[in-house]
């Protein structure tokens, strides 16, 4: 860190009157997001976009917080303990103390979860790190007031493509983009169809209108792409965000099959790129996800399951285990004990885990089943075990279902409301 006192070896956080003081290459690393943030400040207008005063003098940093709740989460943060509320606090303040330091409600204890959830299910609350007037606190800075034109614009121009709510020209724009790719799914659909083929075969213009619809709407998704790229924030967390992978993997195969086609023209070389052409078309159906920018549904899955990836882990770890197990007992029952009248269906371990999948989940298509008493035994605990297993993980991915489902809902009510005042103006 180069910006404070020179040979200064600590710096001191006062939060609400609290002081701590840190080590330079503690506040490094510090598991704190804002706190961490200090290190790599430069200069004093960089430090005040962190807290809220500094004394250059005392090497000493302000924020205007609960110091009781930051005492808290720095036990937390310490390894001493699990997150929990602080006492006579409400639930909704000590969860905004959270997100401004940088933790999620997937860190508070268990029953202190259930009680965030009953309460943001009262109140429909959520609080956001980002909340609008951060840029109001940058117009207040010297040299502000020249830049916050251009930022209010990028601002504006940032929320009409990521926020389907915040403004009437993003809801257009959402719903442009809605119908484009409700287009380009129905002629991918409609493409796999014989009468469609057949059709496409004796009329070539079909085929030829087919393509310009493809490539139409090609083009409004690579535009949108392009325009919320150069209007984001942080150009290198853009790239990293999971929907943005998803939009590349779905541009991308259009114009790897068209340099394909320029390159191979319509000769043998062209039958032998036939399969790599159909996979790359085919990757098309990653369009569909695209709807989760304008569906709190589709938003609140995948939200949840990138906060629930440990309870998804134990899951499949569980279904593994139980598969290897039953999996071998199911073979040796079936085949390996008498083998004039074995089973065919379960003569190696990985046929018979198909069985053990289909059964756990109680799918049972019946394509294969044990004939043996002992056997069938042995499949009336596999399904008992699979409901159980299936089920421990449940309860923990059901209640972040519900706080990101609040979350997202309130985010959402926020910019309609915003929008209201707009359509009103």
């Amino acid at each position: 860190m180069t910006f404070g006192r020179s040979g200064a070896a600590s710096v001191v956080l006062n939060v609400g009157g609290a002081r701590y003081s840190l080590s330079r290459e503690l506040l490094k690393d510090f598991p704190l997001r804002r706190v961490s943030r200090l290190h790599g400040c430069r200069s004093e207008r960089d430090v005040l976009e962190v807290c809220d005063d500094y004394d250059r003098e005392r090497n000493e940093y302000f924020f205007d917080r609960h110091s009781e709740a930051f005492g808290f989460i720095l036990l937390y943060v310490r390894g001493h303990g699990k997150l929990r509320f602080a006492p006579r606090m409400c639930e909704l303040s000590f969860y905004n103390e959270m997100i401004y330091w940088g933790l999620e409600g997937a860190h508070l204890e268990y029953c202190c979860q259930r009680r965030l959830d009953d309460r943001m299910s009262d109140t429909y609350t959520f609080y956001s790190a980002d909340e609008p007037g951060a840029l109001g606190r940058d117009e207040a800075r010297p040299g502000g007031a020249e830049a916050a034109p251009s930022r209010r614009w990028l601002e504006r121009m940032r929320r009409t493509f990521e926020e389907p709510t915040s403004s009437l020209a993003a809801q257009i724009l959402a719903s442009v983009s809605v119908v484009f790719v409700i287009v380009s799914m129905v002629v991918l659909c409609a493409s796999t169809l014989p009468d469609w083929r057949a059709a496409a075969a004796d009329n070539r213009s079909l085929d030829d209108r087919s393509r310009i619809i493809e490539a139409i709407c090609i083009g409004w998704f690579t535009a949108e792409c392009i325009v919320r790229f150069i209007v984001s924030k942080n150009k290198c967390e853009f790239v990293k965000r999971p929907l943005n992978i998803i939009d590349l993997l779905a541009i991308t195969p259009y114009y790897i099959s068209v340099l394909m086609t320029v390159f191979t023209g319509e000769n043998s070389q062209l039958q032998r790129a036939g399969v790599t052409l159909r996979v790359l078309r085919m990757m098309r159906i990653f369009w569909v996800i695209k709807l989760a920018r304008h569906f709190i549904g589709l938003q609140t899955l995948g939200l949840t399951l990138k906060r629930c990836y440990r309870e998804m882990v134990m899951l499949l770890v569980f279904i593994c285990v139980a598969m290897a197990i039953f999996s071998a007992l199911s073979q040796l029952l079936e085949h390996g004990l008498d083998l004039e009248t074995s089973n065919k269906d379960f003569a190696s371990i990985p046929a018979a885990c198909w069985w053990v999948i289909i059964s756990m989940t109680t799918v049972g298509y019946g394509d294969m089943y044990p004939i043996t008493v002992p056997g069938r035994i042995l499949g009336g605990v596999c399904v008992v075990s699979g409901i159980v297993l299936l089920a421990l993980p449940i309860t923990f991915i059901y209640h972040s279902f519900v706080q990101c489902y609040h979350e997202l809902k309130f985010r959402s009510a926020r910019y309609s409301r915003s929008l209201s005042a707009e359509f009103l103006n």
